[in-house]
């Protein structure tokens, strides 16, 4: 029978909830706000959310006072009847820039003021060619043919909303790299975890083991578990090089590669290196959940067995598997999590080259590499939404209690 939480129990909890609330439901809302706009720093109309029509005010006013300034050298080479109509325009630009010259942002416009200003950008525009038109022979310092040089600034001063709504979404399903990173995602997810059950189940069993040094041997396979992702893929990318790495060499030699050049410079290679590295990695980690589970089991039970002629086979598959399917899918959810958001051993190893981009490789070139904050946020939910999945499934499906509710 569940309890109720009371008032002073869930005081407890609270802390708890604000920190989920600060650093995993906000980052994700973010970016599933992100996601919804073509948010990009590498172009200036994009460089925000807007949701409605932006004006920038502070490149408006330099772009006009750039254009008088520049007319006003025009002016001094036309017939004096035609000056007023020059100066007219002239006067109309310092006009149309007098109330930004403060300005420092982009801003938002009143109704209809946006408007207003494109018009009269336009009227001056057709009052500066009917000048140039009517004096083609006036010796001009800039004249007709740099018009759309001094003039076509003004024409982006306008920004647009540059909210996406779903579209992002929809590219994701069109999109021929994403599906690749999807599936080499996969890939290392599914086949990592699976190699490091097996071997952890093999050491963990090991490590339960009552004899003499089991206390080292515990220590030493924990080792590979302690050392920082990023320095054993660094230390793993060495043993693999081409030239000098003695596993390279080893595979060559054995077969599994035409040459030893060919370890991180083939799909099949990288690959292969990626989730050997992983492997080798994290199996302690798997271990180590698997021997908590182990070490629970009453080993009464193993007594009754052996008393019944079981054999160890048959122990293990009839006593210890069922009794330690809870951890093991514990162990299982955690460890698959993990390698689907693997990032740092594929970015030190092979940066996502050669049929290895992950979607967090791929979602850190959009959003670092290309400024693309927009569609990489999508691809980042898109992510979340697959760890979610794969919670579920665990969870709900398979049955893994994260928290024992005794």
């Amino acid at each position: 029978m569940k309890k109720s939480l009371s008032f002073k129990q869930a005081a407890f909890l609270l802390p708890l909830l604000l920190l989920l609330a600060i650093f995993a439901v906000y980052p994700i809302l973010t970016s599933v706000v992100y996601s919804l706009f073509d948010y990009r720093t590498n172009d200036p109309a994009a460089a925000g959310l807007y949701t409605d029509a932006r004006f920038n005010a502070p490149l408006f006013y330099e772009d006009c006072d750039y254009a008088a300034w520049f007319l006003e050298d025009d002016l001094t080479v036309l017939p004096e009847e035609a000056k007023p109509e020059m100066q007219a325009v002239i006067d109309g630009f310092k006009e149309l820039a007098a109330p930004y010259k403060d300005a420092s942002e982009v801003i938002s416009l009143p109704a209809g003021e946006e408007e207003r200003i494109m018009n009269r950008v336009k009227e001056l525009r057709e009052n500066l060619t009917a000048v140039y038109t009517a004096n083609p022979d006036a010796p001009w310092y800039n004249g007709p043919e740099k018009l759309d040089l001094l003039l076509g600034e003004l024409d982006k001063c306008t920004i647009g909303s540059n909210f996406a709504g779903l579209a992002s979404y929809g590219k994701l399903v069109t999109d021929e790299r994403f599906g690749k990173s999807l599936l080499s995602t996969l890939i290392f997810t599914v086949i990592s975890v699976a190699f490091e059950l097996l071997l952890g189940m093999a050491l963990a069993l090991i490590m339960n083991k009552a004899m003499k040094g089991i206390g080292l041997v515990r220590t030493i396979a924990l080792i590979p578990w302690a050392i920082p992702t990023a320095v054993s893929a660094l230390m793993w990318s060495y043993m693999y090089d081409g030239s000098s790495g003695i596993i390279a060499k080893l595979f060559a030699v054995l077969g599994l590669i035409p040459s030893p050049e060919q370890m991180l410079l083939s799909a099949g290679g990288a690959m292969t290196a990626a989730i050997l590295s992983d492997v080798w990695k994290t199996t302690p980690y798997m271990a180590l959940l698997l021997l908590a589970g182990l070490q629970i089991i009453d080993t009464g039970l193993y007594e009754s067995a052996k008393v019944d002629g079981a054999s160890a086979v048959r122990t293990f598959f009839s006593v210890t598997l069922p009794l330690l399917k809870p951890s093991m899918l514990v162990a299982l959810l955690f460890r698959t999590l993990d390698a689907f958001r693997v990032y740092d051993l594929i970015a030190v190893l092979t940066g996502g080259a050669q049929g290895t981009e992950t979607l967090s490789i791929y979602a850190y070139k959009l959003m670092i590499g290309q400024s693309n904050y927009g569609y990489g946020s999508a691809v980042v939910v898109a992510m979340a939404a697959c760890v979610g999945i794969i919670a579920f499934i665990f969870v709900k499906v398979l049955g893994a209690e994260l928290i024992d509710d005794d």
